[in-house]
């Protein structure tokens, strides 16, 4: 290996190290407050629905400021918002710890949400635009993964710090965490600094006038990276969601057993992850690996949901669809990485993750009112008709590419 290659090698891994971590932090950050909900509830003498209201508007927030982040991406530098956004989110837990009262946290929560609004537009474009193409696909795994390690690691922190401190010195020592975390990402901001490696542009329309953003958005081919999010959030929260409690109504399943599914589910897709970024790496064909990744999760959905079996065949199977939809994660980046037009990574990729917000709040409600009405057998129903769903968004997205490509070239 060559000065030049090993140079390469290492500012990859340096950056994919650097953005992975910033990606963790954030979903350990959309989980500090869940768990200390049993001790806010007590010293304010509120109901779990109050505390519910954090998570609600912390959700909210960032899913309708994820696109207008995705512009200060393009317009003023990923690093910089970056580096704002992970601020704004460790200053916003700290604060958190010091208000007297629950009604104040609410303004808070707003913040710390607009503080994580940023980080899938500003971490993929600086991935897509610093990271060597021969290295992208396992980029966006590692970061994928992060993300998944953060959600993991936020409760059995926060009541470690709870038990030493107290729920107001955990949101702080939290705080902290990432303030530390911001002064690393800024000490290295040269490495964070993209490099824009321009794409051949989508071509203006209206007779060479600059190409409107509203407009880009609206393209079938985003629009159809839109829905695959929104479809994929559906699979998702449905299994992360009611995935216990549909199983222990629907086959007797102990809770324990139950949990343990859920619990290998994430981590089979953790694992997924990271070797689905080695597939994507190494083929061009990725809406292949997608479309069957996500069939046989479905089937798998259809299999848990209407076969009696085994406690460990019910594990397993649930760990199995996990590993598959897992797989399909860094091929799905690669294939909205190939529709977006040269310098507007942050607005599209902003806009198309706002679409995880949106089905994760539009799920669990649906779902919750079949558990209720005894047909726990639709999570499963659901899950699988959503990645059906999202397959067909695949197909139709390269399809669209295809045909935007033969058109370019006549």
């Amino acid at each position: 290996m060559t000065a030049t290659a090993i140079d390469s090698t290492r500012r990859d891994v340096e950056v994919i190290g650097l953005v992975s971590a910033a990606h963790g932090l954030s979903h350990f950050y959309q989980l500090v407050l869940p768990p200390l909900f049993p001790f806010i509830t007590h010293e304010f003498g509120i109901g779990y629905g109050e505390a519910a209201l954090t998570t609600g508007l912390f959700y909210a927030t960032s899913g309708l400021a994820q696109t207008p982040a995705g512009f200060l991406v393009d317009r003023f530098g990923a690093r910089r918002v970056l580096l704002g956004g992970l601020g704004l989110a460790a200053a916003s837990a700290g604060l958190i710890g010091l208000v007297p009262s629950f009604w104040l946290m609410l303004p808070l929560v707003v913040l710390a949400g607009l503080g994580n609004c940023v980080f899938h537009p500003a971490d993929y474009s600086i991935l897509t635009h610093t990271v060597s193409p021969k290295r992208m696909a396992r980029a966006y795994g590692a970061h994928t993964f992060s993300g998944n390690i953060g959600w993991t690691a936020a409760p059995v922190t926060m009541l470690g710090l709870e038990s030493a401190f107290g729920w107001r010195g955990a949101l702080i020592a939290a705080s902290l965490l990432g303030i530390a975390s911001v002064l690393l990402l800024a000490s290295r901001s040269g490495v964070l600094q993209a490099e824009r490696r321009e794409r051949k542009p989508m071509a203006a329309s209206n007779g060479g006038r600059r190409f409107s953003y509203l407009a880009l958005l609206a393209t079938p081919a985003i629009l159809l990276c839109f829905a695959y999010f929104v479809l994929l959030s559906v699979a998702l929260v449905g299994n992360q969601t009611f995935m216990p409690a549909a199983l222990n109504k629907l086959y007797g399943t102990s809770l324990a057993t139950a949990n343990l599914a859920l619990t290998m589910y994430l981590l089979a897709g953790s694992l997924g992850i990271l070797s689905g970024g080695i597939a994507a790496d190494r083929s061009r064909r990725h809406e292949r690996i997608v479309a069957l990744g996500l069939l046989l999760a479905a089937a798998l959905m259809i299999l848990i949901g209407s076969v009696a079996m085994p406690d460990p065949a019910i594990v397993a199977c649930v760990a199995l669809a996990g590993f598959a939809s897992g797989m399909t994660t860094p091929s799905r980046d690669m294939l909205v990485r190939a529709a977006t037009p040269a310098g507007s990574t942050g607005k599209v990729f902003g806009f198309v993750y706002s679409g995880l917000d949106l089905g994760s709040a539009v799920t669990p409600p649906v779902l919750g009112w079949f558990l209720d009405r005894g047909a726990p057998q639709m999570v499963f129903v659901f899950s699988a008709a959503a990645l059906v769903l999202t397959v067909a968004t695949v197909l139709g997205l390269k399809r669209n590419m295809t045909t935007r490509a033969a058109t370019a070239a006549e």
